[in-house]
């Protein structure tokens, strides 16, 4: 049985043009700007005009750790969504842009699949309405005014050895990790060795998604710390004098997007940190504007839970005093195998033995959030080859752990194969039975919230920092930094810092390879292990295949 691709179901989606979209939340056609018929920009003036609102309930949507057999993180958010709107629900749906990096890499888009997407799926996972490249050229102008400056004799005394703001680009280019700038002479500054990292690394990305308004915004860019001087004295973006003309080139950018699902639900789509290497989550302004929109409102966090919703409770939620009712956990049968010992080439076969085998894995996803004082239910997303021994099996051991399993069928369904978990969801969030509290206190040391990650969700026995990691963490709690939380960067693929070691391993250790203090966001990045804060591209790159066919249209872009 052949079935149609994401692009395909997407192209011949029936979009209602974008004004009624937004009428569905109350948004009055003046409040838009339009880019094109389908999707459009909320203006900030109709942002505050409903600050006095009431809450919807917030439902987070997270994963067992990504495998190669996918898992449809976002393909269960947007099913979730639409089927709380079957059922009769006024809901909304938050999840963050997509890179361009993952695109033409290997991780493709992210606007959901099959019959479960958010549209425009083709220019959600291009430019869309142009807010990476503001980020990137607000963050490069930042660079570009550092250099000018020491160039034109160095006022602040900057230390050229000491410059920490590198480049950003959205694409995964490993050439440009390390890179030496302004060789060729006099005219051309004084050479240092910097970097790029890829624009969803950027300080400036985690900014604008963690601002709640523009004057919050330009406050936090003036924060970032860009240099040091001989004294080690640092100097800020303020100090540069670039945080103006920063927020100006993300004026527009700040503002939240509205698009729709393939049923002509609304969806808020807006901000893009990794999940891996940022904090993951789509923006606080679409955040809290959704909350005050919609009854409920289903959001994601990157990547599996031990990253996104870690990071999702201790940064987001605490940052901007928001506090999910319920949280959704996916997994599949074929990821569960995969866990068990399977290779990706036989995942077609039935095998219970090792769907139990490979289930610790989200027994381990369950209770860590549950660890934050908030119920949680696991969305099984079908695939096709799942038998019904294998679902049953993994019912059976969810239930064993104290939580419920639930089969959803939105790929090929749609909202029809989701309504037992919308109904379920709503009966939970209506329920008030959440008490959710952060892992940790701000007060606690920065290297005990490490630990405390480290251990209590990862399950390590140790975490390896060696001496100047550890006098760099105490001079910034000597400068005033010690009340931020964590951002931990670490491969998505295992609680370790081994990406391949899969299932629920105990008893290794975290190594700390470097610290950075994003003082504009409001967090200190743990960098652990091998992760790179600019990927790479695959032997085969999704690239090659991408092109447009004789009609003009875009094929092979998932």
């Amino acid at each position: 049985m052949s079935y149609k691709s994401d692009i395909e179901i997407a192209r011949e989606a029936n979009k209602k043009p974008i004004q009624e979209i937004g009428e569905k939340l109350g948004i009055h056609s003046d409040h838009l700007l339009p880019y094109g018929h389908d999707k459009a920009k909320i203006s900030q003036d109709f942002i505050n005009s409903v600050q006095s609102n009431e809450n919807g309930k917030l439902i987070l949507v997270t994963a067992i750790n990504p495998t190669p057999a996918g898992e449809g993180k976002t393909t269960t958010t947007v099913g979730l969504g639409d089927g709380l709107n079957r059922i009769g629900k006024k809901a909304a749906i938050c999840i963050r842009e997509a890179s361009l990096g993952p695109c033409f890499g290997m991780k493709g888009g992210a606007a959901g699949g099959g019959y479960a997407q958010v549209v425009p799926m083709e220019e959600m996972n291009l430019h869309f309405t142009g807010d990476f490249h503001a980020i990137t050229t607000a963050h490069n102008l930042l660079s570009a005014m550092i250099d000018n400056h020491i160039y034109w004799g160095n006022e602040l005394g900057i230390d050229e050895r000491r410059v920490v703001w590198r480049r950003v680009l959205d694409m995964n280019d490993r050439a440009l990790r390390d890179t030496v700038t302004s060789l060729g002479g006099v005219s051309n500054g004084f050479p240092r060795q910097t970097g790029f990292d890829i624009t969803v690394a950027s300080e400036v990305m985690a900014i604008l998604c963690l601002a709640t308004d523009l004057g919050d915004l330009e406050r936090r860019l003036g924060n970032i710390i860009v240099a040091y001087t001989r004294k080690r004295e640092p100097i800020t973006c303020r100090d540069i004098k670039a945080d103006g003309a920063m927020t100006v080139l993300l004026k527009d950018a700040m503002q939240p997007n509205l698009v729709q699902t393939l049923e002509n639900n609304p969806a808020f789509v807006h901000g893009g940190p990794f999940a891996n290497i940022a904090h993951g989550c789509n923006s606080v302004m679409a955040t809290t504007t959704a909350l005050k929109l919609a009854d409920y409102v289903v959001t994601e966090a990157g990547f599996g839970a031990d990253l996104g919703a870690e990071k999702f409770m201790n940064i987001k939620c605490r940052k901007a005093g928001l506090a999910p009712s319920a949280v959704v956990v996916v997994a599949t049968v074929r990821a569960m195998k995969m866990n068990g010992g399977v290779a990706k080439a036989d995942l077609g076969e039935e095998n219970v033995e090792a769907v139990q085998n490979g289930c610790p894995n989200l027994g381990r996803h369950i209770e860590n959030v549950k660890s934050f004082g908030v119920p949680v239910v696991v969305a099984i997303n079908h695939f096709v080859t799942d038998t019904d021994a294998e679902v049953q099996a993994v019912k059976d051991y969810v239930a064993e752990q104290g939580s419920e399993a639930i089969l959803c069928q939105h790929w090929a369904k749609g909202s029809e194969g989701t309504e037992e978990l919308a109904t379920r969801i709503a009966e939970i969030a209506d329920a008030d039975q959440a008490n959710f509290a952060p892992l940790y206190a701000d007060s606690m040391p920065l290297l005990q919230k490490i630990d405390t990650i480290a251990k209590r969700i990862y399950r390590a026995d140790e975490v390896l920092a060696d001496q100047k990691i550890r006098n760099q963490l105490k001079e910034w709690e000597d400068a005033g930094y010690g009340d931020l939380p964590v951002c931990m960067a670490k491969t998505q693929y295992s609680f370790t810092t081994d990406p391949n070691r899969r299932g629920a391993p105990v008893g290794h250790s975290v190594p700390i390879r470097e610290v950075r203090l994003s003082a504009g966001a409001g967090f200190v990045v743990v960098i652990c292990g091998e992760i790179m804060t600019m990927p790479g591209l695959p032997s085969r790159p999704a690239a090659e295949a991408i092109k447009l066919n004789a009609d003009g249209d875009i094929e092979g872009l998932f």
